[in-house]
């Protein structure tokens, strides 16, 4: 019976490039919908682009540009990543299009209606410089649960643990390092305490098929945990880019209700342009809703999403499949450490993508696992399965084809009963079924072990030898013949996770696009194929060499990259400003900061200031103590939580303090004394 699936993957945040992580969960999905399709399912596969929240607005501010439109310039890139690496989505979209408005809204408006929408006036981290409600990922301080420092306002990626930003210790704003202030606001709710909500949310996760067992055992911990379920703030502030709520001005979804959403928003929109009902289609009781994601949005898609579908009467998802991180060499992604890896990269430097794909199919299971990339384990992998085993078979008889017998196989002794057909046939079904359970590494080697096989029957029958002799022909066209559709049934299970090498082999052979039915056909007995073109090169080490001096280059680019400059001034402007040296007199961390040091400074005028500065994390106060620097003399004095600050020392970092986060303070030439001033 043929399967209606609606297929995603996790939505990529709108704030950056696509990284290796996104590009292993689209490859796996797409592996996935492609063995699907061949076996005649319907498939809709589809993404978008996450792109609301207050990083995009800030992201976006920088770039002096609307987040419209910084949003935009990221979703322009994501086409050569898709295309390049072959992931076949049926439509990419946005969770700004209006789709995601109108679906958002439909949604709260039905929680609301059923009463799982509720207020309350809360406390919020307000950020006193930068004049606004702080998200929770600009929040920054230490778990409450395993005190790990440095952890975001929303979960801990230490312990996982999922809590309130006010639970943090020592927060700090991401914004400006100051210690946020207390506000109070009106949020809204959606009661994930609610009894109906909790027992339907027990039953769903403990469905066998739904989540793989340590997904469904962790869904069990939240939700029979000490204090249970709590509600879930699904509003945010203005001023935030995100969709409004309903008759609530000055109010915001957050990023996080309407992000899912995006799911269903992206099939919307697809079907508009194909003409298709969705509302017929979500209500269909045939069509399965089956997501792709990493572990850490798992909370999120196991608890908040299916209760917001159930209780709003949209269809819950079927199935919520979780996979693990990616590791560079036993290594944690880290650009800055040199151990990520730039898809973009890959690409321009002509390594293969369908390596990769094969290469993270071998490794990937239907667990929640971490996989790891090692150029060592990738170069013996392609070279040793694909070259040395199954693009081995084809060009150990492809040559005598054309050359001997113009092209032409030779079929006739392929009946069902052959023996060697039997054999090559015998793993389809338990192919197609590591395919369809996500055991890709288990599909392969079942298919390399056919491969060694086949390999073995080229030695025995040694058609090199066979053709020295014209007396040999026959038997040795059919050898050939035997071995060329070997490699089209070899081919065919490997499709999914090469489609692209796929359509070259349908293309050289002369056949139609292979789907799983053609397992039990064969190439018609004096059918010509074309002149044998190579098909697959080795990977040369040489290649990983230029690939990681690539993302050397890219990573000391980054560092040295500075900020375009700003708009024009006169010489008016600029003396306005007062830049006088400055004697550090003294200098001292300030308790219950993590970015703060007190500097207390002589100008010159009788007296010293004291000047709050966020130069912690570049140096210890004992390196300052007694050096000369540059600083703001006549800025307005600022009260902040840990005293008034007399002005700004001068520092300089590079435009992405992400990826170069050093910080340089002015130091003047010897024979500069306090009070001078910088002309």
């Amino acid at each position: 019976m043929t399967r209606q699936l609606f297929v995603t993957t996790a939505l990529p945040y709108a704030n950056g490039p696509l990284h290796l992580g996104h590009i292993m969960e689209y490859i796996q999905a797409d592996i996935w919908v492609r063995n699907q399709r061949m076996m005649g399912n319907s498939v809709h596969f589809v993404c978008a682009d996450d792109v609301h929240g207050a990083p995009v607005m800030i992201a976006a501010e920088k770039a002096g540009l609307t987040p419209q439109e910084f949003v935009a310039q990221i979703a322009a890139q994501r086409k050569q990543y898709l295309d390049g690496f072959h992931i076949a989505f049926d439509n990419w979209h946005s969770t700004d299009g209006i789709e995601n408005h109108q679906l958002s809204q439909d949604i709260y408006r039905k929680l609301k209606a059923a009463g799982f929408i509720t207020s309350k006036v809360i406390e919020q981290f307000y950020d006193p410089v930068k004049n606004m409600f702080l998200a929770d990922r600009y929040i920054k301080g230490e778990c409450p649960k395993c005190h790990a420092k440095d952890q975001y306002g929303d979960s801990c990626e230490v312990c996982s643990a999922v809590y309130a930003p006010t639970e943090l210790i020592k927060p700090y704003s991401v914004l400006t390092g100051a210690a946020p202030v207390m506000k109070s606001s009106e949020h809204f709710f959606f009661q994930l305490s609610n009894p109906q909500c909790v027992e339907f949310l027990r039953a769903w996760a403990i469905d066998g098929h739904r989540l793989q067992s340590e997904v469904a055992n962790k869904a069990r911990e939240w939700l029979d945990g000490e204090n249970g379920l709590g509600d879930w703030d699904i509003s945010r502030d203005a001023p935030y880019f995100g969709i409004e709520i309903p008759d609530q001005p000055g109010k915001y979804f957050y990023v996080w209700l309407d992000a899912p959403v995006g799911y269903l928003a992206s099939l919307k929109n697809y079907f508009s342009k194909t003409g298709q009902d969705f509302d017929a289609f979500m209500a269909d009781p045939a069509t399965e809703q089956i997501h792709f994601i990493g572990k850490d949005i798992t909370y999120f898609h196991t608890l908040f999403w299916p209760a917001m579908l159930k209780f709003s009467g949209y269809k819950t998802p079927d199935r919520v499949y979780v996979h693990g991180f990616v590791t560079v060499s036993g290594e944690k992604m880290s650009k800055s450490r040199g151990t990520g890896i730039s898809p973009l990269k890959y690409l321009d430097i002509g390594m293969n993508p369908e390596w990769l794909r094969y290469y993270l199919a071998a490794k990937l299971n239907a667990k929640v696992e971490d996989i790891d990339f090692s150029a060592e384990d990738f170069t013996a992998r392609i070279n040793a399965d694909l070259v040395g085993k199954y693009i081995n078979i084809a060009s150990r008889a492809a040559g005598f084809i054309s050359k001997r017998f113009n092209g032409k196989v030779n079929t006739a002794w392929a009946s069902n009963e052959d023996e060697f057909l039997m054999d090559l046939r015998s793993i389809a079904t338990e192919v197609q079924s590591y395919y369809e359970g996500r055991e890709f590494g288990k599909a392969l080697r079942t298919i390399m072990e056919k491969a060694d096989t086949i390999n073995a029957y080229v030695d025995s029958n040694k058609p090199w030898v066979l053709a020295k002799d014209p007396l040999n022909d026959a038997m040795l066209q059919e050898v050939c013949s035997r071995l060329l559709e070997s490699f089209r049934l070899l081919t065919l299970y490997l499709k999914p996770v090469l489609p692209q090498l796929a359509e070259q082999v349908e293309s050289w052979l002369g056949i139609a696009p292979m789907n799983w039915k053609d397992v039990v056909t064969v190439l018609p007995d004096g059918h010509q194929i074309a002149p044998y073109q190579h098909l697959l090169t080795r990977v040369e080490p040489a290649l990983f060499d230029a690939l990681f001096a690539a993302q050397e280059e890219e990573i000391v680019a980054q560092e040295n990259k500075i900020e375009e400059l700003s708009e024009e001034i006169t010489i008016d402007d600029f003396a306005k400003i007062d830049l006088r040296i400055a004697h550090i007199v003294n200098c001292e961390a300030v308790e219950g900061s993590d970015k703060l040091l007190r500097l207390t400074l002589d100008i010159g005028e009788g007296r010293t200031r004291n000047v709050f500065s966020g130069i912690k994390s570049a140096y210890q106060p004992e390196q300052l103590i007694g050096k000369f620097t540059v600083m703001v003399a006549n800025l307005a004095p600022r009260k902040m939580k840990f005293g008034i600050s007399e002005g700004m020392v001068l520092a300089a970092s590079a435009a992405d303090e992400k990826a170069n986060p050093g910080l340089y303070i002015m130091e003047p030439w010897p024979g500069a004394a306090p009070g001078m001033r910088v002309r």
